[in-house]
């Protein structure tokens, strides 16, 4: 088990690190980027590649025998590593791409399994979460805590894509979730779960969640007193759909989930 002065040395390499990427994507910010499209069809830039690019180039120059995964060149494996970085060089491109701010560099670092450190940085809004077990969560330098609503019918609840509920067969956990909230919004992809982390909104859901598009987020939330996870409660990054809200609200979350009387 890594000591707390070893993390705290991860947490300031990847805090450093996800800041340096993020001021090199604002380069390329709000100009004109040729765009690629993936085999999934989903797209990518310059920047997106000049970013990750980056952070691997200091991973690898500070921890040679890390694993490190990201979404853009996939994994550089090292078969005896109990150390996994796990990035998203920009996350939320199609905001990007359009000239909207919402958007981050996402950098976790799972240790023997778990992840135990993660930074967020939103280069565009020059915002900075970050955090590691046992550590605290840190938005912009101060502590970060999540709301404390007693009820998802106070609360705000986050989304990126509508649309991808009922692609998932999620449409009816999602009508229910809706009408249990107060308030619902789309500032979806990783604001989302730092609107939560922070206490400005009361759960953030995606249906659809790859693993470099939440690597940080299990301490980040966890340290801020949430939780991230999937939709039956577990508390992973490979649940291929991602869950965030307040330890409080988490029971009535998953119940409105489950559809219970």
């Amino acid at each position: 088990m890594p000591m707390p002065e070893d993390l705290r040395t991860y947490l300031d390499f990847a805090t450093e690190t996800a800041y340096l990427a993020g001021r090199l994507t604002l380069g390329y910010y709000q100009t004109e980027l040729a765009i690629e499209l993936k085999a999934d069809h989903t797209p990518v830039t310059l920047a997106d590649k000049a970013s990750e690019e980056l952070i691997r180039g200091r991973i690898e120059k500070r921890c040679p025998k890390h694993t490190v995964i990201g979404e853009e060149f996939g994994t550089a494996e090292n078969d005896d590593a109990s150390h996994r970085w796990i990035i998203d060089p920009i996350d939320g491109t199609k905001n990007f791409m359009r000239g909207v701010p919402i958007y981050a560099v996402l950098i976790g670092l799972e240790i023997e399994g778990e992840v135990r450190v993660g930074a967020a940085y939103f280069p565009a809004l020059d915002e900075m979460i970050a955090a590691a077990s046992g550590l605290g969560c840190w938005w912009n330098g101060r502590p970060a805590r999540v709301s404390n609503a007693t009820s998802l019918g106070d609360g705000l609840l986050l989304h990126t894509d509508v649309g991808n509920f009922a692609k998932k067969g999620r449409g009816a956990e999602w009508e229910r979730l809706k009408a249990a909230a107060r308030y619902r919004a789309g500032w979806g992809d990783a604001y989302g779960y730092l609107l939560v982390a922070t206490g400005r909104a009361e759960l953030m859901l995606d249906p659809i969640m790859a693993v470099w598009d939440c690597g940080p987020f299990p301490p980040i939330l966890a340290e801020a007193g949430g939780y991230f996870g999937d939709w039956s409660g577990q508390r992973t990054i490979y649940g291929e759909e991602a869950l965030a809200t307040t330890d409080a609200l988490l029971p009535e979350v998953l119940a409105v989930i489950r559809g219970d009387e």
